[in-house]
């Protein structure tokens, strides 16, 4: 990724644009895990090819640029709309012109199911309208104003949801969902067998609780896991001190690779030769998320990849 043109929400260290991103108000951490504003303005408008990858589910806004995104219903395209990004088992291609402003908040599992009635499951490396999931495009997609400040952009989303959560009188999500997602950062080589022991559920149940609120299974999560911690170090977007147990996860080098073709289609090291603008958004969005629910940084500190704090007025 070029280095060329400006990011107003804060730079890595060796000057790769990042997004603003923090924990969301206090009232809303039952369903929301990150809220996120990323505004990069590239001075080539070339078209730019990269790949997107969740291990969550998000709603975002995206203004002023053209997306188009490899999805499992097909290529989509997007632009000035709110959209919903299911979780991934693998990364998808997109291209994007126009730089990056985009704006969204990250849910935490089970939470779309808790807030409008659908089941992560359905989500799966999909990207669907707003009203996939039963709410005008418009009542999101308006709120930016160009005058706005990224951080008035997201505190006005969080003023959105906060109406939406009391409108809808909203069960919060499974407990159970939030201890494995807190798990797979912890030790993503974790036995799950004794993880259901230690949270008094059968593995039938935890399959089942898991499945609905990921999506995906207890062994694709932690595979996924490994995967995304490992490609975040290389993106320079991870703690250095993590680096030596992040590769020793893996059983040797052909695991590596292979587990980084079956996720983004190419090897660790063509992966490091192609840094790309939007991944390393993402993964540095996980990385801060699982290095505060570690406690292992307070939230709103200069992360150890960040080269300024973020510029958040």
């Amino acid at each position: 990724m070029s280095k060329e043109g400006g990011a107003e929400t804060g730079m890595s260290r060796d000057g790769i644009p990042l997004s603003l991103n923090r924990p969301p108000a206090e009232d809303l951490e039952p369903w929301i895990s990150r809220m996120m504003v990323a505004v990069v303005t590239l001075d080539n408008q070339q078209v730019t090819h990269g790949l997107l990858c969740n291990d969550a589910s998000y709603v975002r806004t995206a203004i002023g640029a053209d997306w188009s995104v490899q999805t499992a219903d097909g290529t989509i395209a997007l632009r000035d709309e709110t959209f919903v990004s299911g979780q991934h088992s693998k990364a998808m291609p997109l291209r994007f012109a126009g730089g990056i402003k985009v704006a969204g908040f990250m849910l935490r599992p089970g939470a779309i199911r808790s807030i409008w009635n659908v089941d992560d499951g359905t989500l799966i490396d999909r990207i669907k309208p707003a009203a996939y999931i039963g709410f005008d495009d418009a009542a999101l997609t308006r709120i930016y104003d160009p005058e706005m400040t990224p951080a008035e952009w997201l505190v006005e989303m969080e003023h959105w949801l906060r109406g939406t959560i009391e409108r809808r009188c909203c069960d919060v999500p499974d407990a159970i969902s939030q201890r494995f997602e807190v798990a797979a950062f912890a030790d993503p080589n974790q036995s799950i067998a004794e993880f259901a022991d230690a949270n008094t559920v059968t593995p039938r149940t935890l399959q089942r609780i898991i499945k609905r609120d990921f999506g995906l299974t207890p062994k694709q999560i932690m595979r996924r896991a490994r995967t995304l911690d490992l490609a975040a170090r290389i993106c320079g977007v991870a703690d250095e001190a993590e680096e030596e147990d992040m590769y020793l996860r893996f059983f040797d080098q052909s695991h590596q690779i292979r587990e980084f073709v079956a996720f983004f289609g190419m090897t660790p090291q063509q992966f490091l030769t192609s840094r790309q603008a939007l991944l390393t958004l993402s993964l540095e969005i996980r990385q801060a998320r699982r290095l505060e629910l570690l406690h292992r940084i307070d939230p709103g500190a200069i992360r150890p990849w960040m080269r300024d704090p973020f510029q958040a007025a």
